[in-house]
Parts: structure tokens; C-alpha cells; sequence
């Protein structure tokens, strides 16, 4: 379990990093790299997404593969796993919090 935490934490590390405004391809690397020792891919998948890291940089554009491996891993892990990494919390536990405002305190 400790180690789904780890990938997601990695995944989102991931999503930030391409979604934000400094796109360092180099923190893509990492976080690719790292997801994929995490996840112990053998080496001809690491080899092919060095392969497409490479592609990547050449071509200032990020490949889809390399989209495609994130999200797949994404869609793998347990959605609790994914919420807990992104600091989602469970409905349930925010619905406690409505149910104890009356009108009288607004």
C-alpha cells in the first residue's frame, strides 16, 4: 500500500510539473523514471521511455507514450490510494462537516 502512495505521489509530482509554468524536462525524467522503478517495469520498457524522453526533448513536445504510462498508472491505482496523495478527502468525511450548520449560524 505504502508503496501505491509513492506512485501516486510521483504521478502528481508529474501532472504539477507539466501543468505548470516552469515545464523542466528534466523533473519529467525524474518523475517517469522514478514511477517506473517503483513500479519495477523491466528494462526494455525503461530503455523505451528514455527512448521517447529523448524524442521528446529533440522535438519540444512532450510525448504522448510518455502520457499514455502516466495515466495508465494512474488508472491502476486504487482511487483511495490517488486521493490521499492528491489531498482529496472522502466526501464522508467533508459531509460531516454540513451537516452540523444550521441556518441559525449563517
Amino acid at each position: 500500500m505504502s508503496g501505491d502512495i509513492y506512485q501516486a505521489q510521483v504521478i502528481r509530482n508529474f501532472f504539477d510539473c507539466i501543468t505548470g509554468t516552469d515545464r523542466n524536462l528534466t523533473r519529467i525524467y525524474m518523475c517517469v523514471m522514478s514511477l517506473a522503478k517503483l513500479r519495477m517495469e523491466p528494462p526494455e520498457k525503461m530503455s523505451a521511455l528514455v527512448d521517447q524522453l529523448r524524442k521528446s526533448k529533440i522535438q519540444k513536445e512532450l510525448s504522448v507514450d510518455i502520457l499514455d504510462y502516466m495515466c495508465d498508472a494512474a488508472n491502476q491505482l486504487e482511487l483511495s490510494t490517488v486521493q490521499t496523495a492528491f489531498g482529496v478527502k472522502d466526501i464522508r468525511e467533508v459531509a460531516q462537516d454540513f451537516t452540523g450548520i444550521s441556518m441559525d449560524s449563517l
